[in-house]
């Protein structure tokens, strides 16, 4: 199993991280909601775990201009 990281507004793969066990303390996910767990992690067929983030990018993009905290998407 592993479980992969990608910019929620990019796409693009930040990480992955191959393992056995998926601990959620380890992963830093058990600090999140409910709806916010919901929103941010999925699961494939596979059984893999697909968790979104943003990436530095996407951070400094979002830092420089709050405005686009209301967009989905503001990378086209």
């Amino acid at each position: 199993m592993a479980v992969y990281y990608h910019c929620r507004h990019c796409g693009n793969e930040v990480g992955a991280i191959d393992t056995q066990l998926v601990d959620a303390k380890r992963l830093g996910i058990h600090s999140l909601s409910a709806e916010e767990r919901q929103n941010m992690i999925s699961y494939t067929n596979e059984g893999h775990v697909n968790i979104q983030t943003i990436c530095e990018d996407c951070q400094e993009s979002l830092e420089r201009n709050p405005d686009f905290h209301e967009l989905d998407q503001f990378i086209q």
